[in-house]
């Protein structure tokens, strides 16, 4: 593994941390750091829409308003460079919380889940940017 390998393993778990950092503060124009304008984001698999980055970004503050206490977890990633591009499959858990106050184990409104981010990247001039992302939900779970 050369230098620039290395860099650009880095900046791609960097890239990981942004997405989740958006997500869970609710601050959705960090995610024009994260994807590309032309990027195609899949929640699918989870019930939730296929869009456009401009389309999930409306649809997740809209949704994740119900959930404001949010974690995201990303654990390590697998990282294939070919073509110019990078595909990553990460696995994830979350849990979505009814309140960012104290609240008894069990408070009704409490979602965990899990499974795998799966994203296409390119590089572009201010840096990688995932082109697509697929979440393939595995496992869901309701209080």
């Amino acid at each position: 593994m050369d230098a620039l390998e290395i860099a650009d393993r880095l900046e791609i778990i960097d890239l990981l941390g942004r997405y989740t950092h958006a997500i869970d503060s609710g601050r959705w124009e960090l995610l024009d750091e994260v994807f590309s304008r032309d990027a195609v984001i899949d929640y699918s698999s989870s019930g939730g829409i296929r869009g456009t980055r401009d389309e999930v970004k409306a649809w997740l503050a809209e949704v994740l308003a119900h959930w404001p206490g949010r974690l995201h977890l990303v654990g390590a990633a697998r990282i294939d460079f070919a073509d110019g591009q990078a595909r990553v499959s990460a696995p994830f858990t979350d849990t979505l919380a009814p309140t960012r106050e104290m609240a008894a184990a069990r408070t009704e409104g409490f979602l965990h889940g899990g499974g795998w981010y799966h994203h296409r990247l390119r590089r572009t001039p201010g840096g990688w940017r995932s082109i697509e992302l697929v979440e393939e939900q595995s496992w869901r779970t309701a209080r």
